[in-house]
């Protein structure tokens, strides 16, 4: 979650993890973000759980000091290698029922669709299949998950903006006013529907706004 620090909390306090006591939230900094490139000595003491390296990774800090721009290129990239593996991975298999609106079936009728069926028929589909099988037979990060089907079924480009998005406003936001960002659902019409009122929202803070990641 991405929070949107109000100007009254300490910086102190951030460091000290007493997330919760300042403004309800319950969980641990994470290194989410980028900080900006060139960064000078005296704006060092701006950020937020800094660490070393190129890039160099950090809980947050002000919006002027974070490189998203490079969050979002570097993600892109990535996704435009991953959505290439997973092409070459499902080659020949049919689209598939993502698995967001397999769950929505039987949320809407549990007795008659049972949570068993669903998780069934989701893993029977050939494309669910491959993708597994192409995981398990190279094991390791950053191979296509199939939490993420649907998104690779929209297509490259798509997939690419999707992922470049998400890497900046991660899964759910807190504005600086307390109200809370996220998506109704994991299905891509939902997830997207986030990702436009997160980067709207983030489109309207100060240079100065405090931004940090909480990992719940």
């Amino acid at each position: 979650m991405l929070v949107c620090l109000p100007d009254d909390v300490p910086q102190q306090a951030l460091t000290s993890g007493q997330l919760a006591t300042h403004f309800g939230v319950s969980g641990t900094l994470t290194d989410h973000f980028w900080a900006a490139p060139g960064l000078r000595p005296w704006q060092r003491h701006l950020m937020i759980g800094l660490r070393k390296g190129q890039p160099a990774a950090c809980a947050g800090g002000p919006v002027r000091l974070l490189d998203l721009a490079g969050m979002r290129y570097a993600a892109a990239v990535g996704a435009g290698i991953r959505h290439q593996i997973w092409h070459h991975a499902v080659h020949g298999t049919r689209p598939a029922t993502a698995w967001p609106a397999l769950q929505a079936r039987h949320l809407a009728n549990p007795d008659r669709y049972p949570l068993s069926s669903a998780i069934a028929d989701f893993h029977a589909q050939p494309r669910v299949q491959a993708m597994r099988l192409h995981a398990a037979a190279h094991p390791g990060s950053g191979q296509p998950d199939i939490g993420e089907l649907e998104m690779y079924q929209a297509g490259p480009v798509a997939y690419q903006h999707y992922r470049a998005a998400i890497a900046v406003v991660g899964d759910a936001m807190l504005t600086a006013d307390g109200r809370r960002i996220a998506p109704a659902s994991d299905a891509l019409a939902d997830r997207t529907t986030y990702i436009e009122q997160a980067g709207r929202y983030l489109d309207t803070l100060a240079p100065h706004q405090r931004l940090i990641a909480v990992a719940l």
